[in-house]
């Protein structure tokens, strides 16, 4: 079964090699692909990958795994790559017309994890294709959701959702009909300060803060699960992906990170995807769809984790959370403001300007700050989207420069 909200799929013949694009090569997101691919090297062929700046490694990457083109997307860097790649036949490119014709290139499936807002005119591009898009990009859905899974829907592309949680609810949904639906949970770890006083995070250092207790991800990324901000934008991307309801979408704090996403039905069955908490696993699962290929992560020994809890966030703690939530039942702009004044206060935070506790202040005061210039109407379209982002943004900057 297909989920409404995600569109349907062309498999491939049990036999074909499947083209790969990566946009996003030298993340974690890109660099567990990469691990995978490289398992499995008679069943894909890179077609392009892409980088920001980082242009040794992606050379590396590019001359390990074969690929066609190879785009850093900072012009600045385009020399050092074009040099890394002299003699291979690998093609260097650079800028965000490289990124958005590398996602045009003709691959049957598009890792889209470019972070920020620059991954969301590539990923489109491969959306409007008609491709199969693996989507890592939390901008693409938080900032432009139904923009976004209305062009897939009208270019038959194939959305599939790489976040562990999202990854395990789309899995779960597959056990009966959407109409039977009755909600969707996305699981927590509840992060470093799951259990600290709430004067206790209000004095959270940055290095306290990137302390994640299960996963490896990067910087932005980690602070926003400290906050639990990086919840609520998941809360946001399965309203879009689903096409759920606000009120069909809860969160569940679980310290042990196994239980990643779980659906309720309609007489009561509830079903859930276990896993270690190795973001190789749902990646496998949509680089394989709708098949399954073997897996390097370690495998999931219940009676060795012995127990599995679950407790209802804590909002007062974590107000990031009830941001968020507010945001997407808001709806319009109300998520691209959000999105954009986390990433300013997220940053700041990092630097040391402002404390742990001003993240969600400067979140909520600019969303107030936008809502009373009237500007959270539904953007028309990703350019009016990428407006927005940029207003918030430098609303976000000059309200932290307050609390500095």
């Amino acid at each position: 079964m297909t989920p409404t909200g995600l569109a349907r799929s062309k498999p491939l013949p049990a036999a074909a090699v499947r083209s790969v694009t990566i946009l996003g090569a030298t993340g974690s997101i890109g660099a567990s692909t990469i691990d995978l691919i490289k398992r499995e090297p008679n069943r894909y062929r890179v077609e392009a990958i892409s980088a920001r700046r980082n242009a040794g490694a992606l050379a590396k990457i590019a001359r390990e795994v074969g690929a066609r083109l190879a785009v850093v997307a900072d012009p600045d860097y385009y020399s050092e790559l074009k040099d890394a790649l002299a003699g291979s036949g690998i093609e260097a490119a650079a800028g965000e017309g490289a990124l958005v014709e590398a996602a045009q290139r003709p691959a049957d499936w598009v890792m889209a994890a470019i972070s920020g807002s620059i991954g969301l005119k590539p990923t489109l591009a491969a959306i409007e294709r008609g491709a199969t898009v693996a989507l890592a990009n939390k901008e693409c859905l938080v900032c432009a959701g139904a923009f976004f899974m209305r062009r897939a829907a009208i270019a038959g592309a194939t959305v599939l959702p790489v976040d562990s949680e999202h990854n395990a609810v789309f899995q779960a949904l597959g056990a009966g009909r959407r109409e039977d639906v009755k909600r969707v949970i996305l699981t927590a770890s509840g992060g470093p300060f799951r259990t600290w006083t709430l004067d206790a995070i209000k004095a959270a250092t940055p290095e306290q803060a990137l302390c994640h207790p299960n996963w490896s991800m990067g910087p932005k990324v980690t602070i926003d699960s400290a906050t639990l901000m990086n919840k609520g934008l998941e809360l946001i991307e399965a309203h879009h992906l689903f096409a759920l309801a606000p009120d069909e979408i809860d969160v569940l704090v679980h310290p042990q990170s196994v239980v990643h996403g779980l659906v309720e039905f309609r007489d009561g069955s509830m079903v859930a995807q276990l896993g270690s908490p190795d973001m190789r696993i749902p990646i496998a699962h949509c680089l394989a769809w709708p098949r399954r290929i073997d897996g390097p992560a370690a495998r999931l020994d219940l009676a060795r984790v012995r127990e599995l809890t679950f407790e209802e966030p804590d909002l007062a703690r974590f107000p990031a959370l009830a941001l968020a939530r507010q945001a997407m039942e808001t709806g319009g702009a109300a998520p691209t403001v959000l999105n954009a004044a986390d990433e300013v206060a997220v940053g700041e935070f990092i630097a040391g300007r402002i404390g742990f506790a001003a993240i969600a202040t400067v979140v909520e005061a600019t969303l107030e700050a936008t809502a009373a210039r009237g500007l959270l109407g539904e953007p028309a379209g990703l350019d009016a989207a990428l407006a927005i982002d940029h207003i918030a943004r430098s609303l976000a900057q000059e309200l932290a420069g307050a609390l500095a």
